[in-house]
């Protein structure tokens, strides 16, 4: 089952603290591993100002003004912008799913430091990854539900609120889920 595209919902038992109430898009997944960025962890008091600054990057009047997610553990020095597809990086951008699309290049950066880019977008340092079959293995655990990706809950939800918005398109409630796993 492929999940490209798709969002991994973190369950209250989840093991790794990194990921509590965590809502994870899938950029890519394959029998080589997937790769996601939590959408709802902001990285500590960091602006695109500041990493536009740090890239001695000159931000024009008109640039877009946002905050830095906590996009997972792995390269957490390294960037990436999920975005909507209706922007193309001119060096590189990975079309996730025709809706969504993913530039790591600093092009993306300077585009939107002059007030263009994405009508839609989400910075975040770091990712999530995901070994052969690790990922597959976690969900049958029970450490992920996984939902459809939608523009309104990746770019126009509050990051607080994203969790539970994601188990709301599943008709789920916080307070119903259970950390333990069973089976009938």
């Amino acid at each position: 089952m492929d999940i490209t595209g798709r969002m991994l919902i973190a369950m209250p038992g989840m093991a790794d603290p990194r990921f509590e109430q965590s809502l994870i898009f899938v950029c890519a997944h394959s029998d080589e591993g997937a790769m996601g960025l939590v959408v709802n962890k902001m990285a500590d008091d960091l602006k695109l100002a500041d990493l536009l600054e740090q890239l001695e990057i000159e931000a024009s009047p008109g640039a877009r003004r946002m905050p830095i997610h906590f996009g997972g553990p792995v390269e957490s020095a390294r960037g990436f912008v999920l975005h909507d597809a209706g922007y193309a990086s001119s060096i590189s951008s990975l079309d996730v799913d025709g809706t969504f699309a993913m530039t790591a290049t600093v092009d993306i950066l300077e585009d939107m430091a002059a007030g263009a880019g994405p009508d839609a977008a989400l910075i975040a340092l770091g990712y999530a990854g995901w070994g052969p079959g690790q990922l597959e293995d976690e969900i049958a655990d029970n450490g992920w539900l996984i939902c459809d990706a939608s523009a309104k809950l990746v770019f126009g939800t509050r990051p607080e609120d994203k969790w539970t918005a994601a188990l709301a398109t599943l008709g789920i409630s916080p307070l119903a889920l259970s950390a333990a796993a069973g089976t009938a």
